[in-house]
């Protein structure tokens, strides 16, 4: 893997907040804390990059483990940052007993992330020259382990080009509680859910697939068929990196 100083890589990346969000007429920041580890580090470049005073992090339960609220509170105390809990449980709830719709496992899970999405840009817009930020890393875009339209609906992505096993290593540099750190990461939307569980593949070894794909080295002593699942996870995911394709008319 990639040699970095974290401490440079740390400064770079606040550097790049404060210079985007500026450029865009903004001055603060909200961002949603779920108590993992990718959000806290996302909150505290942000915090670094702006101030305290211009982050604004809420927690967004919705049906959600209490573990996680606990870590998102510490998360923030130990930030020094705004920190609101918005319960979005009745809207869920109230939401699916309103549609006739079959129940959809997946389907049901996917609203979690939309609603936040849709609270966190309302409190951005309440707030004024506000934007929302990403807390996706790169293994997660890549393979598409997001829900569009959901935590994909943002406006900029601190982590985007950082492996998972980088942003462990600059949690520590930013002194993100050891909890959140060595939590097992999932997206919460049920009991027991874990990304790795789900996905069915460790980040050491998606991190090292895309790593030898970015940087277009060998794939000798991975097994097949995690490479190969990576790579369909990988195309299956364009279309949500993408802008929606146009039907185009030439123009004479």
């Amino acid at each position: 893997m990639r040699a970095l100083d974290y401490h440079k890589l740390s400064y770079d990346i606040e550097s790049w907040i404060m210079n985007y969000v500026n450029s865009t007429g903004a001055a603060k920041v909200v961002v949603g804390l779920s108590g993992g580890i990718d959000s806290a580090v996302t909150a505290a470049l942000c915090a670094n990059a702006l101030g305290k005073n211009n982050i604004y992090a809420y927690a967004l339960p919705c049906n959600s483990i209490p573990e996680d609220l606990k870590d998102a509170r510490l998360v923030a105390s130990n930030l020094g940052i705004r920190f609101e809990v918005i319960e979005l449980t009745p809207v869920y709830d109230q939401f699916l007993e309103s549609i006739e719709v079959s129940s959809n496992k997946v389907a049901n899970a996917n609203l979690k992330p939309r609603l936040r999405m849709m609270v966190l840009y309302y409190l951005a817009q309440s707030l004024q020259n506000c934007l929302v930020a990403g807390t996706g890393n790169r293994v997660e875009l890549q393979i598409g382990y997001f829900t569009k339209y959901g935590d994909g609906g943002v406006d900029f992505e601190p982590l985007g080009m950082l492996y998972k096993n980088e942003v462990r290593k600059l949690a520590r540099i930013l002194n993100i509680p050891v909890p959140v750190i060595k939590k097992a990461p999932s997206p919460g939307l049920w009991k027991g859910q874990t990304d790795e569980g789900e996905i069915g593949v460790s980040y050491d070894i998606m991190d090292e697939i895309l790593y030898r794909i970015d940087y277009d080295l060998s794939f000798n002593g991975l097994e097949d068929s995690a490479v190969e699942k990576v790579k369909n996870m990988m195309k299956l995911a364009e279309h949500k990196l993408k802008m929606p394709p146009m039907f185009e008319i030439e123009i004479l």
